[in-house]
């Protein structure tokens, strides 16, 4: 099969069109007539489409997208889903430009073609059939990967279709009881001795002071705590540089090998999640005994379910789902080490290549275990989920790399459940020994765990969990499907299941947010649709207009709202009493069975078991002590918490309203529930301190609930080895206002021209990035630089920062998750710059703690979030970055958080311009 050319399109748009003696440039309207009407070779069908002016195409046997036969030749391998980085994914040199970038598509292709005919995985013959379906369902790519896989000897032994990838999977084995862990102490020297192994081991010789000094301070926290409460609790803060990871992985592990199982190492962000996981390649060179000894740890959420997958394969033989995506999603659930789809192996662009009808999709979305739908041992692939192999393999496992929200999730539920005798489960979590890494996040992470929010979305959610999927054609698995066979015809659990069933149906139902949207007084139907509806008159009531969620203070309530909570209140008792009357005949059920339940049943009980006691005896309670305070008769204002109501809106309309709850300090619940129950707890990061502030642990005590422990916590800090003073330069650029969008676009396009590419762009406002975008691309494009952006794009935050590292000179623009989620060495960051001084919101929150913990409550979180972008500028040696803030108004205190040896220096537009061209000039 003759491979049509490859078309390459960058922001401008700028075009080239591969052929036989190299590429040439097309202007803007043959590219776009060519790519209506040719067949092609592109990579990333939509973004090409977005770049030309053009709606996302649908699947087509014309366009052949080159990121679809990448998925299919190296299921589960890294490629950043351009051009240029599938040319670096293949070993070659970075092209550059529209024509260079053409052409290396082309080879791109041709060898990922060679490559499949001379060793497909796992076999010749279980490729073929999954091609073969594919082929046979219009894939683009049918012909030329058959043919490839034909070119050398194959049987036609495979008898299946290939997608039924869940019959060849690998299944767990339940290793039993671990017991309890030891309690034999790290020395310090020790640590310090397995740092310098792991460096030799890395191939890093070089000697790094403050990394053991990091490494013998760490092993505090592997010590035997000596009373009850009082973890062994450590603050440390390693400037970029110090090598903090190997640096307490050198002690953790020390410790689990003697004592274990499991340290549990937490993240905020996905990206340091995996980045563990590859540093633990250091400690465990053998991948089959790193992927006993370091396994990776989510919510449930995050994982493919064979079981969805099963079932949207069946839709998709019949014509009503994506089999193209479903195929490529198969040879990634052969390939994949964990089943991880959201930050793991699967390359999340796969599902925005064309456009596809989101039911349909082979995307997270479809495919992970939706809130509370698992039947756990009641599955047929129970045996093969890569949920219950990560719990199983966590259990025995050194090290486990988890992330703050299960952590405290999975804490919290664990120490209520403990608090009143349940017996362990196969999902219990023992968190004796912690490292918090990306600990500035720990408050927020708290703040998110530990909140309670009322709406739409959770009580719709709820009766979906209870009654199972209400609409025609969606399989149910509501607890009439869990537990019907197990609580029998009749008797006490069976009634209380009809119970529960009939009271579920005053939950919204199928079509809520329509008739909230509506907003006709006569269209709720039941208690809580009438309390999303108050809600929403109150929000117009008194919600001011801004660009955010509209939001005002759940006190004073409207009267319709009090009078509609009361009768949430009564429906949800309605729902709690017969859940706990289920939960007690179930654990009887597990208690007076012990000898004559199987595996099988006691795995499905318990699982339900865990669902129940969640929602009644967590949930619901929370719910309707929330509601009570509405009621100006019985309650007023808890000065631990703060209460508000706050309107979802999309595409100009309110699609559902939620009744929030959060704690004043979040750190209060994390102390009770994560801290003391520890007995060695480690708080890092590159920026825990407030360098400004008097003392410069306060703030770190107090945001990690060091602050609430009996034993204040010890303190260690680190400066970065960098010589900041002559790799790195800020400004403050005092002629360009930040309130004009024009202006602000302007200063960051030259900028980026100055630098030469490789410029971030940070925004506090959605609407402003996608303003300036527009504004700046196409004379980007024109000087040869892409730009991507977050909330433009039809890519996720991952996947931009994917391409930003792998093309060096390209821009990318984003948000809050961009900032903390970036890891860029070398020329691909070298210029960062903020659009204005990154303040808290001042909302309803936001406020109450500012009263609670002073004034300096705003300089502190803005001096962080300054300082963690200073610190995505530079992570080595040999980078060179350039930091600018276009906010005049910026006080000067704020950068008291910035390394020292950076001087803040504020000129003009004009003055910046020169100074980062001459700086970075041969960087």
């Amino acid at each position: 099969m003759t491979l049509p050319p490859a078309l390459v399109v960058l922001p401008g748009p700028k075009a080239a069109l591969s052929g036989a003696g190299g590429a040439v440039r097309l202007v803007p309207a043959e590219a776009r007539e060519r790519f209506a009407q040719d067949r092609l070779l592109v990579a990333h069908a939509t973004l090409t489409a977005r770049r030309l002016g053009a709606a996302p195409p649908p699947r087509s046997p014309r366009l052949l997208d080159a990121l679809e036969l990448f998925a299919f030749v190296r299921p589960g391998a890294f490629t950043a889903p351009s051009a240029a980085g599938l040319a670096l994914a293949m070993g070659d040199p970075e092209p550059v430009g529209p024509e260079d970038m053409a052409v290396a598509l082309a080879r791109v292709a041709q060898r990922l073609l060679d490559e499949l005919a001379a060793a497909p995985t796992p076999s010749r013959e279980e490729a073929l059939a999954v091609a073969e379906t594919l082929a046979r369902g219009g894939w683009a790519w049918g012909e030329a990967v058959v043919a490839a896989l034909r070119s050398r000897p194959v049987s036609n032994a495979f008898r299946s279709s290939g997608l039924d990838v869940w019959a060849r999977l690998e299944e767990w084995e339940d290793p039993g009881p671990a017991g309890d862990p030891g309690s034999a102490p790290v020395p310090p020297e020790a640590a310090v001795r397995r740092l310098g192994e792991l460096l030799e081991r890395a191939g890093l010789d070089e000697a790094r002071t403050a990394q053991a000094e990091y490494a013998r301070e760490a092993a505090f926290v592997f010590r035997p705590r000596d009373r009850e409460n009082e973890p062994n609790m450590l603050l440390a803060e390693a400037g970029t540089g110090i090598g903090k990871t190997l640096g307490y992985l050198a002690p953790a592990s020390l410790w689990a090998e003697a004592n274990g199982p499991s340290v549990w190492i937490s993240t905020y962000t996905r990206a340091l999640q995996r980045q563990i996981e590859r540093e633990s390649a250091v400690l465990f060179p053998d991948p089959a005994a790193r992927a006993r000894r370091a396994v990776v740890r989510k919510g449930r959420e995050n994982y493919l379910c064979l079981l969805n997958f099963q079932d949207l394969v069946n839709t998709a033989q019949l014509g009503a789902a994506d089999l193209i995506g479903l195929g490529l999603t198969a040879r990634w659930i052969r390939a994949s080490r964990d089943g991880d789809m959201t930050g793991g192996d699967f390359p999340a662009w796969l599902p925005g290549l064309f456009a596809v009808p989101a039911a349909g999709q082979a995307a997270a979305g479809n495919l992970v275990d939706r809130r509370g739908e698992c039947i756990h041992a009641g599955c047929a692939h129970y045996r093969t989920c890569f949920v219950e192999k990560a719990i199983r393999a966590s259990r025995r496992a050194d090290i486990v790399i988890a992330n703050h929200a299960l952590v405290m999730a999975q804490a919290a539920f664990d120490g209520a459940r403990a608090g009143r005798g349940a017996p362990e489960d196969s999902e219990t979590t023992r968190l004796r020994r912690v490292v918090f890494d990306e600990g500035h996040h720990l408050f927020d992470a708290a703040d998110a765990a530990f909140s309670t929010a009322l709406s739409g979305q959770e009580t719709a959610e709820l009766r979906r969990w209870i009654r199972g999927s209400e609409r025609r054609g969606r399989r149910g698995r509501g607890l009439e499907a869990r537990l019907g066979d197990l609580v029998g015809a009749e008797g006490p659990a069976r009634q209380a299941l009809n119970d529960v069933i009939h009271a579920a149906g005053r939950l919204p139902s199928e079509g809520w947010s329509g008739r909230l949207s509506s907003g006709d007084p006569e269209a709720p139907q039941g208690p809580i649709e009438a309390f999303l509806a108050a809600m929403a008159v109150q929000l117009r009531a008194r919600a001011e207009p801004t660009d955010l969620a509209p939001a005002c203070a759940a006190r004073p309530a409207l009267p319709e709202a009090v009078a509609a909570a009361r009768a949430v209140a009564s429906a949800l008792a309605d729902i709690e009493a017969p859940l706990l009357a289920l939960t007690r005949t179930l654990e009887d059920l597990l208690d007076q069975g012990a000898e004559t339940l199987t595996g099988a049943e006691r795995g499905r009980i318990e699982g339900v078991l865990r669902g129940l006691d969640r929602r009644a005896r967590m949930t619901l309670p929370a719910w309707r002590g929330m509601l009570s305070t509405l009621d100006a008769e019985v309650a007023g204002d808890d000065p631990d918490f703060v209460d508000w109501f706050e309107g979802v809106v999309i595409s100009g309309r309110l699609a559902d309203a939620a009744f929030r709850r959060h704690w004043v300090d979040p750190t209060e619940p994390l102390v009770r529930t994560v801290l003391e129950p520890a007995h060695g707890v480690l708080v890092t990061s590159a920026t825990l301190t407030d360098s400004a502030a008097e003392d410069p642990f306060a703030l770190a005590e107090l945001r990690s609930g060091g602050r609430r422990l009996a034993s204040p916590p010890a303190h260690l800090r680190l400066a970065s080895p960098f010589d900041y003073a002559a790799c790195a330069r800020a400004f403050v650029v005092t002629d360009v206002s930040k309130n004009d969008a024009r202006q602000v676009g302007a200063a960051l396009r030259e900028l980026f021209l100055a630098a030469g590419g490789g410029g971030l762009g940070l925004f506090t406002a959605i609407r402003r990035l996608r303003a300036v975008h527009e504004q700046i691309a196409a004379p980007l494009g024109d000087r040869g630089l892409s730009l991507y952006a977050q909330h433009v794009d039809p890519l996720e935050v991952g996947a931009l920062v994917d391409i930003f590292r792998a093309e060096v000179d390209s821009c990318l623009l984003g948000t809050d998750a961009v900032r903390d989620g970036v890891d860029v060495p070398g020329r691909s960051l070298r210029l960062l710059v903020f659009d204005r001084a990154p303040w808290p919101r001042p909302d309803l929150l936001h406020k109450a703690r500012r009263a609670r913990f002073g004034n300096g409550w705003d300089d502190a979180i803005t001096r962080g979030r300054i300082a963690q972008a200073f610190g995505r500028l530079i992570r080595r040696q040999d980078d060179k970055g350039v930091f600018v803030m276009l906010d005049a108004a910026t006080p000067t205190r704020l950068f008291g958080a910035l390394p020292e040896g950076i001087e803040v220096r504020r000129l003009t537009l004009v003055e910046v311009l020169e100074a980062t061209r001459d700086f970075l000039a041969g960087g």
